[in-house]
């Protein structure tokens, strides 16, 4: 492999006009295709194969047109103090307002507060329920316009009025810490080379492949049904992995203009070795996320297919136009150790000859590498204490901020008619088979009426032929809580029982029942996508590392930094922790694809990390030096790096915690946080110190292996079988332009 990136990299240095028009080609095709493609609408959310999803999928066939994923909204009146609701005055401009709200294109129907019995007991809140025919997402701004003009004018009137569910939902927003994590990168760039051409490139190329990316998963949102989540995503990853990728193969070139090679000879060794890296270091970060096919959710499995799209352009990008750049660029990218004028060049150096950071880390770790162990262990294990207490759930108007309309709606419905109102519980009664439907029915009602927490349960509605109904059930608790859950397994536990004697079936469903029913099933998925990705990427470090321990212990230590990430996550977002800091205005459980979606992400990330420093040592190692000189030599070349490379990573997920979007700030955090502890206390500290205890040992392949893997070369061996490539005299250099 690196003879074939080394003739890659020589080919895009010599023929950069030639690849550069290419992938200005893809930049244009793919921002024409984002501009003239059809807007995109709501992503379906669907959990295949449980019960709330047999029962949403039952309500479409057995009730035609009555919408069941189209938007809802609750307008919620609460009466002056000392007022009730039923006086004069307060009825009529409720009335008005219900009048107003039906009158809508897309509205299919408005209850009426006073016919509905959607008063409190105190007579001083109710509701008004505001179907639409199609999604939030959706919704025309007119009608969003409407509802929020008809809730003002009841306001103006002199009632407390606000609006829950999802009809007024927001497109999500990122805001400006976004820009300013960019700019910390730029910084880090700039310090790390020493040079505004060098620290330009890696930024350059990183937002040509995420424009690529995210312009292509806009062109084909509405096509694939994606999410406006999806293409955050893929931007969050792909400016991440684009700008380290470049920032390897920048490195490698200026370390090999340091030893006097020619620039074209120098860009094709550098694709050859540390574009070795990047392709595995990619490869594991596609594995990871294409992996997130296997928990059955199409629209994790969206999520993680297009930031896989996104990677795999920015490892492309990485060993074809970094070099083309690099051509372009020519003596403005200087040999490593030199700086540009413009930031201090041809000064006298300070503490030249010393041994940089890396080289006396790496030599203190070797020496007391047990403590170090220790130490670094114990510390992730002290963040990773908050997990143990992690509580899943997928967000509500509950979770909103308190200055929000949705969390004031939530708020004023629970102080009027309890806490479970909030998320009442849907029974489907499919009673085609039974003999008494009508019957069935009522002994469903009858049944579910005398669980414990059940609050009420309203009479059935049942559809045209009657073979079918639906019965709303309130809980006495939130809809979070571990009390609503154990409700709705006491429910389907019933239906058991009716069902053996009636031949009718009961199924939960419910916005409710649907987040129980997907927190489920991606615990169920955890363990399974887990061995999958950790034991594809397992056998894919072997083929690179050519070792068994090395591989294991990347894999052990991924699972010490993620268990951390989750740790803190908790302490955050859950236990409110500098809440503050970070702008969380409402803690509550923990999303549900977080612990999965964070395990995916992290695991390839930290395999970045691992490829890129643990390579450099494996090369010193089959060059001859002792395993305790390797490490260190593994660390001078590659700590600097490394440790630019993962504040880079950090300063980019960091700026993603400005989102509206509760789930992109926590995805922010969590893997910022993530790639701080695997990056500074796993790869910097813990990885050193295992190879120094394990010595020899850390290389050891079964010769039977050895003799059935193929050879890929990443340490860049077969390079060594080429010319030398170095010039006798700097001033003989020419670069073609």
């Amino acid at each position: 492999m690196a003879t074939f990136l080394y003739k890659l990299g020589r080919f895009a240095f010599r023929r950069r006009h030639f690849v550069a028009l290419i992938w200005v080609a893809l930049l244009t095709l793919a921002g024409v295709g984002a501009a003239n493609a059809p807007a995109a609408g709501a992503s379906s959310f669907s959990i295949p194969g449980t019960e709330a999803q047999k029962a949403f999928d039952l309500l479409e066939q057995r009730f035609p047109g009555m919408s069941a994923d189209g938007a809802t909204a609750r307008v919620v009146f609460k009466a002056p103090s000392g007022e009730k609701m039923a006086d004069k005055a307060n009825k009529a401009t409720v009335e008005k307002t219900v009048k107003a709200l039906g009158d809508g294109s897309e509205v299919t129907s408005v209850t009426d507060p006073f016919k509905a019995e959607a008063v409190s007991k105190n007579g001083s809140i109710a509701y008004a329920s505001v179907k639409y025919e199609v999604s939030g997402m959706e919704l025309k701004d007119s009608s969003k316009d409407a509802l929020e003009a008809a809730a003002q004018q009841a306001r103006d009137a002199g009632l407390t009025v606000e609006v829950g569910g999802d009809a007024l939902q927001a497109t999500p927003e990122t805001g400006s810490t976004e820009v300013i994590g960019i700019a910390i990168a730029a910084v880090v760039l700039v310090i790390t080379f020493g040079s505004l051409i060098a620290a330009g490139l890696p930024l350059l190329t990183a937002l040509i492949g995420v424009g690529i990316g995210v312009s292509t998963i806009t062109a084909l949102a509405n096509a694939l049904d994606l999410g406006t989540t999806t293409s955050t995503l893929a931007m969050m990853i792909g400016l991440a992995v684009g700008i380290d990728y470049a920032l390897f193969i920048v490195s490698r070139y200026r370390a090999e203009l340091a030893e006097g090679r020619e620039r074209e000879e120098a860009a094709g060794r550098a694709v050859g070795t540390a574009g070795s890296a990047v392709v595995f270091a990619g490869l594991t970060v596609v594995i990871a996320l294409v992996g997130l096919s296997v928990v059955n959710i199409p629209m994790l499995t969206k999520m993680g297919v297009a930031a896989a799209g996104t990677v795999a352009i920015a490892v492309l990008i990485a060993l074809t136009l970094i070099p083309a750049l690099l051509g372009y660029a020519g003596r403005k990218v200087q040999p490593a150790g030199r700086k540009s004028r413009l930031l201090g060049g041809g000064r006298a150096a300070k503490n030249a000859g010393r041994p940089n950071m890396g080289t006396r880390w790496a030599s203190f770790v070797v020496r007391r590498p047990l403590a170090v162990l220790l130490l670094g262990v114990v510390g992730l294990g002290a963040a990773a204490v908050p997990a143990a207490s992690l509580e899943l759930g997928l967000p509500d108007d509950g979770s909103q901020p308190a200055s929000t309309t949705q969390r004031r709606a939530y708020d004023l419905l629970s102080d009027g008619f309890g806490p479970g109102f909030n998320g009442p519980l849907m029974l489907v009664v499919d009673a085609k088979a039974s003999d008494d439907p009508k019957g069935a029915v009522t002994r469903v009602h009858d049944t579910v009426k005398d669980l414990k927490g059940v609050v009420s349960v309203t009479p059935a509605t049942y559809n045209k032929p009657g073979d079918t109904a639906m019965i709303t059930v309130i809980a006495d608790s939130n809809p979070s809580s571990v009390k609503t859950e154990n409700l709705v397994h006491a429910i389907r536990d019933a239906g058991g029982g009716i069902k053996a004697g009636t031949d009718a079936e009961v199924l939960v469903t419910g916005s409710t029942a649907m987040n129980i029913d997907f927190s489920q099933k991606l615990n169920d998925a955890l363990i399974p996508y887990l061995a999958l990705v950790v034991g594809l990427a397992f056998l894919l470090l072997i083929v690179v590392f050519r070792s068994i321990l090395v591989p294991l212990k990347a894999a052990l230590g991924f699972l010490l930094s993620v268990m951390a990430a989750l740790g803190a996550v908790v302490a955050v977002f859950q236990w409110g922790w500098l809440a503050n800091l970070i702008g969380v205005e409402q803690t509550g459980p923990i999303m549900s694809m977080m612990p999965i979606f964070m395990v995916g992400v992290v695991f390839g990330l930290a395999m970045d990390y691992e490829v890129f420093l643990v390579t450099r040592m494996r090369e010193a190692y089959v060059h001859g030096e002792k395993p305790g000189q390797a490490i260190v030599t593994g660390f001078k070349h590659g700590a600097r790096v490394v440790t630019a490379a993962a504040v880079i990573m950090i300063a980019v997920f960091s700026g993603f915690i400005g989102s509206s979007e509760s789930m992109i700030k926590m995805i922010g955090f969590g893997l910022a946080i993530a790639v701080f502890f695997d990056a500074f206390l796993v790869r910097m500290a813990v990885v050193p110190a295992v190879l120094a205890l394990l010595g020899k040992k850390a290389w050891w392949l079964p010769r039977w292996l050895d003799r059935a893997l193929p050879n890929v070369d990443v340490e860049g061996e077969g390079l060594r079988k080429l010319g030398d490539g170095r010039k006798n005299d700097d001033d003989r250099e020419l670069v073609r332009v």
